[in-house]
């Protein structure tokens, strides 16, 4: 037999069917899989933003601990934090 002699029947309402509901379902996995995607860039953005967070705060301890001995560093301390004043100082009251 040559293969123009090959007679192809037509796709049953049945066979038509079926391909629609799995182009259907095949449809409707990919808008899922797309929402997922959009969701995990989000989540992994957010990620992204608290771990460079934690980073600087890390250096910045990294640093403290680092010049903790230091002199200057000690008296910028406890004046900023404890709101003490070094002999010499002046103080200066602000009122309203």
């Amino acid at each position: 037999m040559s293969a123009k002699n090959v007679k192809t029947k037509p796709a049953g309402i049945l066979t038509k069917l079926v391909v629609l509901v799995l182009l259907v379902a095949t449809a409707t996995a990919l808008l899922n899989l797309q929402s997922q995607i959009l969701a995990a860039r989000d989540d992994k953005a957010a990620l992204e933003a608290e771990r460079d967070m934690q980073r600087q705060i890390n250096a910045d301890l990294k640093d403290a601990v680092e010049n903790s001995g230091d002199p200057d560093r000690q008296a910028d301390l406890a004046r900023s934090k404890l709101g003490l004043v070094a002999p010499g100082d002046q103080v200066i009251y602000f009122t309203e």
